[in-house]
């Protein structure tokens, strides 16, 4: 079954593969590195964030056992003034809930996606195909080409 983020990235033949895993796993990115058999570090967390002042939203990709640092995020949004967006937000933006959000298909001209500079030392990454339950492996040069990610240090001081 091809979902939005396959099609996306079969229109720009940028390689990836299919996985699926049952629905029935516990959300979190932990959860779908063990039941598919990579690290914890190569599952892509995709966050949205708002920065308040402004409504803008960005989206965020973390590997999945990594918390952003909030000076090195402020720095790279280039704003003080974020948090991350509500649920409704998140649904209103991307057209996804979330747990599953992609990392690309989605964004409209403009919008701003960052990538975890350490994620590029991992040979393959997983990301979430838009629906629980199905994740798109791909390499994080093909994972930049796809969301248009400005790559940057978010975890280290």
């Amino acid at each position: 079954m091809k979902l939005p983020p396959h099609i996306y990235l079969d229109e720009r033949n940028i390689p990836y593969e299919m996985r699926s895993f049952s629905p029935d796993t516990e959300k979190g990115a932990a959860n779908v590195a063990h039941v598919l058999g990579f690290t914890e570090r190569q599952a892509v967390k995709t966050l949205i964030f708002q920065v308040v002042d402004t409504g803008e939203c960005v989206l965020v990709m973390l590997g999945g056992d990594q918390n952003g640092i909030s000076g090195n995020l402020k720095k790279a949004i280039g704003s003080r003034n974020i948090k991350m967006a509500d649920p409704e937000l998140v649904k209103d933006t991307t057209g996804y809930i979330i747990g599953s959000i992609p990392a690309f298909g989605w964004q409209s001209e403009g919008f701003r996606t960052f990538l975890e500079a350490s994620l590029l030392n991992e040979p393959i990454l997983g990301t979430g195909a838009g629906q629980w339950g199905e994740e798109i492996m791909i390499t994080p040069e093909d994972l930049i080409r796809a969301s248009n990610a400005i790559v940057v240090n978010l975890t280290e001081r």
